[in-house]
């Protein structure tokens, strides 16, 4: 047996490493890793992490579920995406848009919550391992944006009523945006003024972050700056620490004016499968395809719209950072997290745009950021779930509603306007219908998307030359939606007319043709030959030629150059 080559075993294990590398983008920075990534990655860690937990407590106020699911929910990211993430700055966790989704889905029962990670985190996977992450290409900004500024609305008054300390509001928007006012008289002086007081603060602390960002402000010193910085960065946490001390010392002292989130289950999550079965109140065994019938549409719009957020972060701050990320990759990676997290009972997580902002401000160099900001979640379930007993629901509203007013872009309704009105379609749709089930305005939104694209597809524009003979210039491609259209234009404007004219096809433009457009074509030619006139074929691409050429078109004619068919004088000198 002949012996295998140095240099070919050389090229199979390179290949080999080469693969492995794009399966495990850890490979290509670990080996590089050195004490001032490591340092830099800390710091990102910390400040991320003191973001996190209590980010992580009011989504899960926001998804319905006990505010330990968000801690849950919280910490395996990190540790996945370092192994399989190819973006430095982005960190996966518990956002307001997949709260919101997963509230809209699973009505806040946990162990629904927790299934439904298991399967967004399947679908996920399997559309990255089939390379189908271009179907996010067909969720159109107009609809992302209409959807974002539903869901921030929504979010946002949905935590009007613990701000006001009000009990018994329903969750419908509409019916909660009703109750509310209806039951604004029962508001609690307390929670309504540590409620302001938070946002307050939080304002004025997100504002003075924005003021420092620049690196030549004249006031502070530069140190001072840097300090200044790190604690309008952490506001949340800071905001939170106090309004929970407050709780305490009026609690203590046997005044109870805030609602505070009350007991939670302490110490780690168990490592188990995710439930396949759920149970009522009234001890009914609800069966999993009984579940997955309540998902409904939940079950496609959940994993597509954490892909579509992730992604687009990455994107963003891969560019404003100078690198690349492997898109197909990141669905892989999001979906692994997804898996995973289901087996430590945590509910579907994306990736954070304000979370990854900050780790991205702070200087992080490699995802290993994530292991730092996973371990003080981790040591926050470990050892501080009882302090947690005495946060204010009012202070986790404040939060929230800082987190999402910023989703609110009012802006883009002006530019659409400017650009293209008719994107305007999509977006009031999904605006309007997301307002009545999140889900479902996304859904209608892709549909009226997706509605206008096939219509533009089924009516291309055409542009009409009047010269010695009638010159028809296809300003897109030519496919079987409009085909149709195109022959009745023909129709109209060249064999319908006293006497029937000929006609040049522009086909510049075109670059594919199918069998119903063959057929079709197939038809004219017939119809130009009946009334003794031309269809010509004009300026055809090579692929589009050799379909023609292999369909044995009878009466087919094309030429190279337009000039060579319109230099003649009268259509009689193009007829045969």
């Amino acid at each position: 047996m002949d012996r295998p080559l140095l240099g070919q075993v050389s090229t199979q294990g390179c290949c080999s490493y080469s693969t492995l590398k794009a399966w495990l983008p850890i490979l290509s920075w670990l080996p590089r890793y050195n004490w001032k990534w490591l340092q830099m990655d800390l710091l990102a860690g910390l400040t991320v992490g003191l973001t996190t937990v209590p980010q992580a407590l009011a989504y899960a106020e926001v998804a319905g579920l006990p505010v330990q699911y968000g801690l849950y929910s919280a910490f395996i990211g990190g540790f996945i995406y370092t192994l399989l993430g190819t973006s430095k700055d982005v960190t996966l966790g518990p956002t307001a848009i997949m709260s919101l989704l997963c509230f809209s889905v699973v009505g806040g029962q946990p162990n629904r919550a927790v299934l439904l990670s298991l399967l967004c985190g399947l679908i996920q996977a399997a559309m990255a391992l089939l390379r189908l992450g271009f179907l996010l290409d067909f969720i159109s900004f107009p609809v992302i944006k209409g959807f974002t500024c539903a869901a921030a609305v929504t979010i946002g008054f949905g935590q009007v009523k613990n701000i006001l300390g009000l009990k018994g509001i329903p969750q419908k928007f509409y019916l909660e945006v009703f109750y509310t006012f209806y039951k604004i008289a029962e508001a609690r002086t307390g929670d309504v003024v540590l409620g302001v007081l938070c946002l307050t603060l939080l304002i004025i602390l997100m504002i003075m972050k924005t003021n420092l960002g620049s690196d030549d402000s004249p006031v502070f010193s530069r140190v001072t700056r840097k300090l200044l910085w790190a604690v309008a960065t952490m506001r949340n946490a800071l905001v939170v620490v106090a309004a929970s001390l407050v709780a305490y010392s009026w609690d203590i002292s046997g005044h109870h004016v805030f609602t505070i989130t009350g007991k939670s289950s302490t110490g780690l999550p168990p490592f188990r499968p995710p439930p396949t079965t759920d149970t009522t109140v009234n001890g009914t065994i609800v069966s999993f395809r009984e579940i997955l019938e309540g998902f409904g549409g939940g079950l496609a719009v959940i994993p597509f719209m954490g892909l579509l957020e992730s992604i687009a972060i990455a994107k963003a701050f891969a560019s404003q950072n100078d690198y690349r990320i492997n898109a197909n990759q990141e669905l892989l990676a999001i979906g692994v997290t997804n898996i995973m997290g289901s087996f430590v009972s945590a509910y579907p997580v994306t990736g954070s745009f304000g979370r990854t902002a900050v780790n991205s401000q702070t200087g992080v160099c490699t995802p290993a950021g994530g292991i730092v900001t996973s371990v003080i979640v981790l040591l926050s379930l470990a050892f501080l779930m009882p302090a947690f007993y005495y946060i204010p629901k009012a202070s986790l509203a404040a939060v929230i509603i800082c987190a999402v007013a910023p989703m609110v872009d009012y802006h883009i309704v002006v530019k659409m306007w400017r650009i293209r009105k008719l994107d305007l379609v999509p977006f009031v749709v999904t605006l309007l219908m997301s307002f009545w089930q999140v889900q479902y305005g996304i859904i209608g939104g892709v549909a009226v998307s997706g509605a206008l694209l096939l219509y533009n597809m089924a009516r291309p524009q055409i542009k009409v030359s009047d010269r010695s003979v009638l010159v028809l210039e296809l300003s897109s491609g030519l496919s079987f939606p409009a085909i149709e259209y195109l022959s009745n234009f023909i129709h109209t404007q060249a064999l319908q007319v006293s006497p029937p004219r000929s006609v040049v096809l522009d086909c510049q433009h075109v670059s594919i043709l199918d069998y119903t457009v063959i057929s079709e074509l197939k038809d004219l030619l017939r119809q130009f030959k009946l009334r003794k006139v031309q269809l010509v074929f004009s300026r055809l691409q090579p692929t589009v030629l050799e379909v023609l050429l292999a369909a044995d078109l009878q009466g087919f004619r094309y030429t190279d150059s337009l000039d060579d068919v319109l230099q003649t004088e009268s259509e009689s000198l193009l007829d045969d």
